[in-house]
């Protein structure tokens, strides 16, 4: 048995929390773990650990390594593939069955369960024991978990239920979002389930759905690996719900009632958080009725007078809607930041790099504050800036140096001094984080001022 795991999210449902360059499956939202992290815990516990394969894009290839690292330091760099180009699930899907069945060889008939990276799930045990089930009986069909709603919600595509077995139903139809009279009336029901995105199904299954119903997927799909991969940006951007499910008459769906979310809309995280977490005492509220506070940082947030309101603070952004209007509400202002260009959509004043990450504390016009996060056995770049020079300090751990034609070790309250134009790195040899704050002078600041000699990750 076998799991594919899609983490490849544009980052702006969330925003300000998520951004383009670091998106909601990679946030700590209701744990100590990420979104992404939660997914492969649930999931190791129905295949096994080294069965688990990610999809990603190339710019957040390393931040799936370094989470899954994190908690799982035997996990293999072999088990994130990259996608040429960000289209849809359907090529994302068609990519890691191509790759299990040319390069690790797997058996053609072997079950593979496919989720995405970014979803809630409350009861785990539950989850884990309907996927294991499902997976042992999906046979020669595509399955697909639906998810026992719990309200008539229009955010959700829905599926219908036709003859029942005993383990699961056939589907009778997929539904895409509807109107809130329509969701009342799926609701009402009791013969709709919500579409959760979640599929099970063998290579040779998956093959065949493919020719009959998406020829372009299955002639790609009889191409080497390597001519697979050349074409793929040319393969059409469309979900497996439009590519297959919704012209099959081999799905089978088995119900899921486990606490599921999609974590859609800050009203959803509202709802998760009441019943996880304790109430945060740097959050105050003072004469507020229906209040919801999340932030990143630990700084004291107070609310007053309010009532329906969401407040969402991240270190460079606030956001503040109104209660039950968070979903179309963020998709307006996203809409707007990019109109206008604003850089906040992007990035953060966290940035992650395949080395480990960097947080801006100060930022002048000819000087700027750094602290930087260097993963156990990893390095910065082998490098050099024109306009600007930097002086090290370590806080935390150990660090191994280049300054110029200099290699030494700086310990904790340690320091060096980088003038302008000197090759410099530096690498973690330790098994901890190493900490150090950077302090940057000059007349410009800005990232793009780097002359890379050596990469470790293959940057220019």
């Amino acid at each position: 048995m076998y799991s594919i795991i899609l983490c490849g999210g544009s980052g702006t449902r969330l925003w300000p929390l998520s951004r383009k360059n670091f998106p909601k499956q990679f946030l700590k939202l209701y744990s100590d773990n990420s979104l992404l992290q939660e997914t492969f815990l649930r999931m190791k516990d129905v295949v096994p650990s080294e069965n688990v394969y990610f999809v990603t894009n190339e710019e957040n290839y390393f931040n799936v390594l370094n989470q899954i690292k994190e908690i799982y330091p035997d996990f293999s760099p072999s088990q994130v593939l990259k996608e040429p180009a960000s289209l849809n699930t359907m090529p994302a899907i068609v990519l890691a069955a191509k790759y299990l069945c040319d390069k690790i060889g797997i058996d053609e008939t072997a079950p593979i369960i496919m989720s995405p990276s970014d979803h809630y799930i409350g009861d785990k045990k539950t989850y884990v024991e309907l996927a294991k089930k499902a997976l042992t009986t999906v046979g020669d069909n595509i399955g697909t978990i639906g998810i026992t709603p719990t309200m008539a919600h229009t955010g959700l595509g829905y599926i219908k239920k036709g003859d029942k077995s005993s383990d699961y139903c056939k589907v009778s139809a997929f539904k895409e979002k509807p109107d809130l009279k329509t969701a009342e009336e799926f609701f009402q029901s009791g013969q709709y389930l919500w579409n959760a995105g979640m599929y099970l199904f063998s290579i040779k299954t998956l093959c065949s759905e493919l020719e009959k119903h998406a020829s372009e997927f299955h002639a790609s799909f009889g191409k080497s690996f390597e001519a697979f991969l050349d074409g793929f940006k040319n393969l059409p951007a469309i979900s497996i719900d439009y590519a297959i499910s919704e012209k099959s008459d081999n799905i089978i769906m088995f119900e899921g009632d486990f606490g599921w979310s999609d974590i859609g809309s800050f009203d959803a995280l509202a709802e998760i958080l009441k019943k996880t977490k304790d109430k945060n005492p740097k959050h105050v509220s003072v004469d507020c009725e229906n209040v919801f506070v999340h932030s990143a940082s630990d700084g004291l947030i107070v609310t007053s007078g309010l009532k329906d309101v969401i407040v969402i603070e991240n270190n460079d952004s606030i956001l503040v809607q109104k209660m039950g209007e968070s979903d179309s509400g963020v998709k307006k202002v996203v809409e707007y930041l990019k109109e206008k260009k604003y850089p906040e959509l992007s990035d953060d004043i966290v940035v992650y790099r395949p080395w480990g990450k960097y947080e801006v504390l100060i930022e002048g016009k000819n000087h700027k504050v750094k602290k930087f996060t260097v993963y156990p056995g990893e390095s910065l770049s082998l490098q050099m800036h024109k306009r600007r020079a930097e002086h090290w300090v370590v806080v935390r751990g150990t660090a191994n140096i280049v300054n110029g034609e200099k290699s030494f070790t700086l310990h904790e309250s340690e320091s060096t001094f980088i003038p302008r134009e000197t090759k410099h790195r530096i690498s973690n040899p330790g098994k901890t984080n190493l900490e150090i704050i950077e302090v940057q002078t000059g007349d410009y600041l800005e990232e793009d001022d780097i002359v890379r000699f050596e990469d470790s990750y293959g940057r220019k």
